[in-house]
């Protein structure tokens, strides 16, 4: 599942929040300290993991 990075403007922390892409798709998140829903969706890194090794 992707992770997702979020700003909340109400009490000015970042949070990373895990979500299917159904959930992502609903929206609706909220900060997991103050509880608003007046968060922004940032920019982040992108991770992945393969099989193969690089040479």
């Amino acid at each position: 599942m992707p992770q997702y990075e979020f700003f909340c403007h109400a009490c000015s922390k970042p949070f990373s929040k895990t979500l299917t892409l159904k959930e992502y798709e609903e929206g609706g998140v909220a900060c997991p300290d103050c509880g608003s829903d007046d968060v922004e969706q940032r920019l982040s890194s992108l991770y992945a993991v393969t099989s193969k090794k690089s040479a």
